[in-house]
């Protein structure tokens, strides 16, 4: 059923709880996860200096790459992943990105903001959800509950 699983990742510990759901599926269906981040040009376009756009476009790009390695890093050893690095507006470029005949599922979390936050920050889950063209698996994501697992697989490693 799916060939190709877009996963968009911020960088986030929090990104690793929709990862689960995105590998599980991709070993179901032999599919391969594309792991992208999107560098948002948008968030540093209004800095006054040129030199220092460059460097802060450098630093997001480096950002970007660290956190698909650690998509890479994650990943079972029977699942594949591609890794991508792109600039623009977050959903625009993930629903471009997601095109059918690329990939035929986006997962991605959602960081349960409400009220104000929303308002004022939007959402790029949601504009994924409303302008994607293939089924986007939303991921419930609470930061503390990332925090109490990922010290459950401290314990357990030690």
């Amino acid at each position: 059923m799916y060939d190709c699983i877009l996963v968009p990742t911020d960088g986030s510990r929090e990104v690793e709880r929709a990862l689960e759901y995105a590998f599980d599926l991709a070993r179901m269906h032999n599919a391969t996860i594309r792991a992208l981040y999107v560098v948002n040009a948008a968030g540093y376009g209004g800095l006054p200096m040129e030199a220092a756009l460059e460097g802060v476009g450098d630093a997001l790009r480096e950002e970007g790459r660290s956190a698909v390695a650690r998509v890479e890093e994650l990943a079972p050893d029977d699942v594949t992943v591609d890794t991508e690095v792109l600039e623009g507006s977050p959903s625009q470029v993930i629903v471009e990105e997601a095109d059918p005949t690329e990939c035929d599922l986006i997962v991605m979390g959602t960081h349960g903001r409400g009220g104000i936050d929303r308002l004022l920050l939007g959402s790029v889950t949601e504009r994924v959800v409303r302008r994607a063209s293939v089924p986007v698996l939303t991921v419930q994501v609470d930061p503390d509950e990332v925090d109490d697992r990922s010290d459950e697989r401290q314990l357990a490693a030690e």
